[in-house]
């Protein structure tokens, strides 16, 4: 008798969860929403797994057939790809266990509502059931995290890497002028030798720390400050000069000497090397100009290098910021550099663009806010 009245009350509860599904969901999504990561979803992703772990719940109860953990992990199956999803939508493990845990809370009080009291047997379902999905969702949030992380980091390594080629073409066209005939200036080869020696050394210093801290999350990290940007790009230009020939190419620095700019340094360092670099690298006879300006009322500053040189083919300029999207004729192309400028930009919340025509040559431009964090009137005097 006492068995036919669990049963009977399973049946009850199963039959409430299917009629009142899209209300129990409704009032679930209200207090998901809630969680930060949440917020900004729609809500066709945010109850993608819900209907179908309910329509699970409601098939369970009416079995009557008593389950073991094991088996209702392996019923949870809908869960495991729930997790996944939920590392691209920006959750963190906590809120993922939480949305499962809200869930449980209101099937306990729509069945309060309706006059059942979830004890016994299904108790036990519905908490098997939960903390099966829990887990599911869990392992695979954390695998899918895992590969996140990895794919990151050696994104970023495989940054590393091709930035090392930079300074190290620079030092190689220096070292061949030294051994050329006619009177090199010496005394600017051995400023280049020695800057690009040293950005060589702070390059790999980064990946050593990298390694040694056995970091868990790469992603570019900003320490911005003001600087001035004249000499740094005069810097530039006197590193790269060896890399343009023996004047077949001219670098020119066009950036108004009194123009600050609020970023990281280094990181705008590397990206306007990837810059020249790809310039002289398609313009080998010509003019390479790098040049800024403050706008949007100060707001913003836009840098730029133009190049009169191969320029870039209309079909490829929509793809020409994508990783490996290298030019063929490149012998040691990685198809990198573009990209590194392209994330570096975006970790500055600014963006890249190129305006090209075949023959003509190219202008890329990038726009980083110049004030993040703080106000106009904080920007120190030069």
């Amino acid at each position: 008798m006492h068995s036919d009245l669990v049963m009977k009350e399973r049946q009850r509860l199963a039959e409430l969860l299917t009629r009142e599904r899209a209300a129990l969901i409704l009032r679930w999504r209200r207090q998901v929403k809630e969680l930060r990561s949440a917020r900004q979803l729609d809500t066709p992703t945010l109850i993608d797994h819900v209907p179908q772990f309910v329509n699970e719940l409601a098939s369970a109860l009416r079995t009557g057939t008593p389950e073991t953990i094991t088996e209702a992990v392996d019923e949870a199956r809908g869960a495991a790809s729930h997790g996944s999803q939920r590392v691209i939508d920006g959750f963190d493990i906590v809120e993922v266990v939480a949305e499962y845990n809200i869930l449980r809370e209101c099937i306990h009080d729509l069945a309060a509502e309706n006059g059942l009291i979830i004890q016994g047997e299904m108790f036990h379902v519905i908490n098997r059931l939960l903390d099966g999905a829990i887990g599911s969702a869990v392992q695979n949030f954390s695998i899918a995290q895992a590969l996140e992380v990895q794919r990151r980091r050696e994104e970023h390594l495989a940054f590393i890497a091709h930035d090392l080629r930079t300074p190290l073409n620079a030092i190689a066209m220096a070292a061949r002028l030294l051994t050329q005939g006619g009177m090199p200036d010496v005394a600017m080869l051995q400023k280049t030798l020695n800057r690009n020696i040293e950005h060589l050394s702070t390059l790999v210093s980064e990946v050593l720390k990298e390694n040694s801290n056995l970091v868990t999350e790469v992603g570019v990290k900003l320490e911005r400050r003001w600087f001035d940007l004249w000499p740094m790009v005069e810097g530039l230009i006197h590193e790269l000069h060896p890399m343009a020939g023996t004047g077949s190419t001219k670098l020119i620095n066009e950036v108004a000497p009194d123009l600050r700019v609020y970023a990281d340094a280094s990181l705008l360092v590397r990206m306007l090397q990837n810059l020249i670099a790809n310039a002289i690298a398609h313009t080998p006879r010509g003019e390479i100009v790098v040049g800024a300006k403050e706008a949007g009322t100060g707001s913003l500053v836009e840098v730029w290098v133009s190049d009169n040189g191969a320029g870039i083919p209309a079909e490829k300029l929509e793809r020409v910021f994508d990783k490996y999207e290298t030019d063929n004729k490149e012998e040691h192309g990685a198809g990198l550099g573009l990209a590194i400028v392209k994330t570096f930009v975006e970790a500055h919340g600014g963006n890249v663009s190129v305006d090209s025509k075949p023959d003509v040559g190219s202008v890329f431009r990038l726009t980083l806010p110049n004030a993040v964090g703080i106000g106009k009137t904080d920007k120190p005097s030069p």
